[in-house]
């Protein structure tokens, strides 16, 4: 068996050498399919690892809670354009009392909006959100110039801001923003305080954010008594569930909740966050694969036109080695060797063209000032080789097949 599969091989690469451009123009759709596959797993990995880095760089000890109900390993209602207002600051101010809930050491509240922001003759659309003072004892934020505002500022509804470092070269350019007034939504706010420059990705970036006290959100900008979200850091990450069982119970309390009355909020932590996460990023990442594998299968389908159309100028060929004693079996293997042989190759050159070009993406990605890791998937690479063997197979058999069933006589008075 092993002596035939040599002579194959040995044949396989004579074909090959015989004709060279039939060759390329053979492997060129397995080698564009390949990479296709390849680029699309390790920027999805790059992707993913991105999205839960963020969310573990402020500590697995969090718990977020989000008004409105929804299932336990599904998306908030708020995903689906729905405005809950189901949860307020005195929930906040309830959960974060010791003799309530113990184990809670801090709490925030946030509310979201959208505005211009203008200093002088600049403009620049901006996402602001409005946060309790105590953000800085939850989130990793670092304060580069002035201060973040305190109780007393959220108290007396101060019309004062925090801004990211790069929102505050948009509004002041090279000038120290540090006690200068800007409009946002017509109402005039001083900075008090400038981040350190953190760097994003392309679903958040710190840098971007306008942070201002969440009563002055809430009565000057919005008009609202509700909370879009309440997060809640933890002493220790053993007590999230028995704090959350308590999370629950009060608000359930609080909110009249009785019997099996559905909640109309969600309890969170970030451990659920990460799965839940992970679990998306995952079905998008194998979607999008499969999606760009369609290429491979295309390029299945030119190995199979190519080797039909060889077949047919090699019929001669075959039917002198029958005349010589050759098995339909040594036949069949070396049509179906060329076409693993021809997959494989195109399987290996795949393989390095999407790890360039995925070192090029991440290249890119990071010149616009994003911490993009890059990473190679061995899986990726695996199933790239495994692929290529099992498309030269499938479909090379066919051919394979209709060149062992040619009969020598006919083939040897073929034109």
């Amino acid at each position: 068996m092993m002596r035939q599969i040599a002579q194959s091989l040995v044949m396989a690469f004579r074909n090959f050498s015989v004709s060279k451009m039939r060759t390329l123009l053979t492997i060129l759709g397995i080698v564009i399919g390949i990479a296709a596959v390849f680029l699309v797993m390790s920027i999805g990995a790059s992707a993913q690892q991105l999205i839960l880095s963020q969310i573990r760089s402020n500590g697995s000890n969090l718990i977020g809670i989000l008004p409105g109900a929804s299932d336990e390993n599904g998306p908030p209602a708020s995903v689906f354009g729905i405005v809950p207002t189901t949860l307020t600051s005195d929930d906040l101010d309830a959960l974060i009392n010791e003799r309530n809930i113990p184990h809670i050491v801090a709490g925030s509240g946030y509310v979201t909006g959208l505005a211009v922001a203008s200093f002088r003759s600049q403009s620049v659309p901006v996402s602001y959100q409005g946060v309790s003072a105590t953000i800085v004892d939850i989130e990793t934020i670092s304060v580069g110039s002035g201060r973040f505002f305190d109780k007393d500022d959220g108290n007396s509804l101060a019309r004062v801001a925090v801004l990211g470092s790069e929102r505050a070269r948009d509004l002041f350019g090279l000038e120290n923003p540090i006690g200068k007034r800007f409009s946002l939504q017509a109402v005039s706010f001083s900075v008090i305080g400038v981040l350190e420059e953190r760097g994003g990705s392309p679903f958040s970036n710190p840098d971007q954010t306008i942070y201002i006290p969440l009563e002055t959100a809430q009565k000057l900008l919005l008009g609202i008594g509700h909370l879009n979200a309440i997060r809640l850091r933890v002493d220790d990450e053993k007590n999230i569930p028995r704090v959350s069982i308590d999370i629950r119970a009060l608000l359930r309390d609080r909110h009249d909740i009785r019997g099996d009355e559905p909640d109309d909020f969600s309890v969170r932590n970030t451990a659920s966050a990460i799965t839940t996460l992970s679990n998306i990023t995952n079905i998008l990442k194998y979607f999008l694969a499969f999606v760009a594998g369609i290429s491979l299968f295309v390029g299945g389908i030119g190995i199979m036109n190519i080797m039909l159309i060889a077949l047919k100028q090699r019929i001669r060929e075959v039917g002198l080695r029958k005349a010589l004693g050759a098995r339909d079996g040594d036949i069949l293997l070396q049509f179906l060797v060329e076409a693993i042989l021809l997959s494989l190759a195109g399987g290996i050159f795949g393989f390095f063209v999407g790890v360039v070009l995925t070192f090029l993406v991440s290249i890119g990605i990071r010149t616009l000032g994003y911490e993009w890791e890059f990473i190679l998937t061995f899986q990726a690479a695996g199933v790239a080789m495994i692929v290529s063997i099992l498309v030269g197979v499938f479909f090379g058999l066919s051919p394979a097949r209709h060149a062992a069933r040619i009969s020598p006589m006919e083939a040897l008075r073929y034109e």
